[in-house]
């Protein structure tokens, strides 16, 4: 009767909790293979793939035998070294090359993700996106100008979202879509010099719940993921050509080193599988309790 008293208080949240944490070690392992024997076959998206975050989502996704269509725009060599790294997993990687600075280059992506789909596949649907390419100018407010804006605007915010909003038709139903966005964004991140990337990957992390309530209907599930530092191409490969930055960062991060592209990696991994499948319209921070 105590017992019964006191599981009645701890609420449902709790009582599954429990559940899972009895659960035996060979369960867990048998529901892991499961998942990956589920996911084996399925295609995502990627923008931006040919190095860094969308690199390392790209091989945790081809790890569970998930094929990956994806774009590169001026490293073509990082794009084709994925497709071998993906062969060895027995996974096939497609690239494509795209620019989010023209319309023209986003509707062509679109056709050969449309035409690939069909071509190598004999799928008229994929079933997972993500949004990732991206590019960095740093300026003070009162220094950004007008042709750096406008070129933020157009590669962080409006080319993904006419991206997603063409490729709507092809994401299946009950597929899962991840933006990212960054911790720039966030109260504890401002740092001068990023006041029009901040803005841009605000607006992303804006759209994501609109996204996620308005393609709810369809079981088509958004979310972001918020970058902390991490170490990237991003500004013209900047931890490589400035490698002095790097010590700041990571004494004002909680887990003391850089993020790694894996890291990022493993979180849209996840969030693009069924195992989170009741979490949408949400931004996930992943940075090592980056300035927390």
């Amino acid at each position: 009767m105590e017992r019964r008293a006191v599981m009645m208080g701890m609420g449902m949240g709790a009582i599954a909790a429990a559940g899972a944490l009895g659960a035996k070690p060979a369960d867990a392992a048998e529901g892991a293979a499961k998942a990956a024997a589920k996911d084996a076959g399925k295609i995502a998206v990627i923008t931006g793939f040919s190095s860094g975050i969308g690199y390392g989502t790209a091989l945790q996704l081809a790890a569970r035998g998930i094929h990956v269509i994806g774009s590169y725009r001026n490293n073509r060599p990082g794009a084709m070294k994925l497709v071998e790294e993906a062969g060895k997993l027995g996974v096939k990687v497609v690239p494509f090359h795209l620019d989010l600075n023209s319309m023209d280059s986003i509707a062509k992506f679109q056709a050969d993700v449309a035409a690939t789909l069909r071509s190598d596949f004999d799928r008229e649907t994929f079933d997972y996106l993500s949004n990732n390419a991206g590019m960095s100018t740093m300026a003070s407010f009162a220094e950004t100008k007008e042709e750096a804006f406008d070129e933020m605007n157009r590669v962080l915010f409006k080319g993904h979202y006419f991206m997603a909003q063409g490729l709507l038709p092809q994401i299946a139903d009950g597929g899962a879509i991840v933006n990212i966005t960054s911790s720039a964004t966030l109260p504890t991140s401002v740092s001068v010099g990023f006041s029009a990337y901040a803005a841009m990957k605000g607006a992303m992390t804006t759209l994501t719940r609109y996204m996620a309530k308005e393609l709810a209907p369809r079981g088509i599930r958004v979310n972001s993921v918020a970058p902390g530092p991490t170490r990237t191409r991003l500004g013209n490969d900047g931890f490589s050509r400035f490698p002095e930055v790097i010590p700041p960062l990571v004494a004002e991060t909680a887990l003391k080193r850089l993020g790694e592209p894996v890291d990022l990696g493993r979180v849209i991994s996840a969030l693009l599988s069924d195992q989170l499948g009741w979490v949408t319209g949400e931004n996930i921070e992943v940075s090592g309790g980056y300035r927390m």
